[in-house]
């Protein structure tokens, strides 16, 4: 148990957030998996004993704080965080209304930095932050303005906090997931879904479990600290994005 890690995990009741604890998990680590819903509970008792449950909103600083507490008491450490939680409000600018845009930049952007400041001065050298981005935070999309910005924002955060977290050795880097089929891209119809699929020159949609198998590789990295990772099947490349 001396070489297990812990990992908090914002969004891990579903999708690529449930991915990333599992395959943790399965590496022997301890998981503190983060979620508004209750549902959380229930998932965290059907992963084992190595598994804790956290509900909470990642916008709340306090609420934040109050889960790296219970971290901290059930095993000492917090070695990796994994900021997943996002909120996804289309609409063009005309017509985007300001709750909805400022729900997305509060959970999307603040609520990354609010899980950092929550953890950071208890981790150690070695640690790691991973932020979760999205190709669109560097390439637009008509209607998008809330999600894109909040991703930018992130993108924006992680260099920054890279420099800033240097000094200590602990690492922070943003993996940016493509096209995957979660409950977040349910209420896209078909017909987008398809339009989207045939640009991504893979040709398909990723799985939440290939993007968790990144994420874990990225945990792992001593020398590699703000540094942007797409797994998107190449989508980022075909729009010539620098990364």
């Amino acid at each position: 148990m001396t070489n297990s890690r812990v990992w908090l995990i914002t969004g891990a009741s579903r999708g690529i957030g449930r991915a990333v604890a599992e395959r943790a998990l399965s590496h022997g680590d301890r998981v503190l998996i983060i979620a508004r819903g209750d549902a959380v509970h229930d998932l965290a008792s059907s992963l084992g004993d190595n598994c804790l449950a956290a509900q909470a909103d990642v916008s709340d600083a306090n609420a934040m704080r109050a889960v790296a507490e219970k971290a901290l008491s059930k095993w000492g450490q917090i070695d990796v965080l994994v900021n997943n939680a996002g909120l996804h409000r289309g609409g063009r600018v005309g017509k985007l209304k300001e709750e909805n845009w400022q729900a997305v930049l509060d959970t999307n952007l603040t609520g990354a930095l609010n899980g950092i400041r929550a953890v950071e001065p208890h981790m150690n050298e070695g640690a790691s932050i991973i932020n979760i981005g999205a190709v669109v935070g560097f390439r637009g999309f008509a209607g998008d303005a809330a999600y894109a910005a909040s991703k930018a924002g992130l993108s924006g955060l992680t260099r920054a906090l890279a420099i800033e977290f240097a000094p200590r050795g602990i690492c922070v880097n943003l993996v940016i997931p493509g096209l995957v089929l979660t409950e977040m891209t349910e209420a896209l119809s078909d017909t987008a879904l398809e339009s989207m699929r045939k640009i991504i020159p893979l040709g398909r949609y990723g799985g939440a479990d290939e993007i968790a198998q990144i994420i874990h590789s990225v945990s792992e990295s001593r020398y590699m600290t703000g540094a942007f990772i797409p797994v998107d099947g190449g989508l980022m490349s075909s729009f010539g994005v620098p990364v």
